[in-house]
């Protein structure tokens, strides 16, 4: 698939589930690397996240996904600020990669 295609498969939910949970992840990267968050903030008002920032989020979105589908019988329940859900873990993946990052 070429960039171009990847830019056209990324839709206008793809950005809007990144503008969701964009505000968790900046708060999260801040507790932990305030230089981190503040240049990851400064990038996206400028319009674009660098590729390490872009990689650290796609990492976080992994890892934070709380909806797991797993009712209280079934498995652990995972707590966080934000539900995120494997679509929206697509759905930040596909937004990157649409935006020429490699995830």
């Amino acid at each position: 698939m070429t960039a171009h295609e990847r830019r056209q498969r990324a839709s206008g939910p793809d950005r809007q589930v990144v503008e969701r949970l964009l505000p968790v992840w900046l708060a999260e990267t801040e507790r932990h690397d305030p230089d981190a968050a503040r240049r990851a903030r400064e990038d996206w008002e400028n319009g674009a996240l660098a590729e390490d920032s872009a990689q650290d989020l796609a990492t976080w979105v992994t890892a934070r996904i709380t909806d797991t589908a797993f009712n209280a019988d079934e498995g652990p329940s995972v707590d966080g600020p934000v539900r995120i859900t494997p679509s929206d873990k697509e759905s930040v993946h596909r937004w990157l990669a649409s935006q020429g990052h490699h995830v």
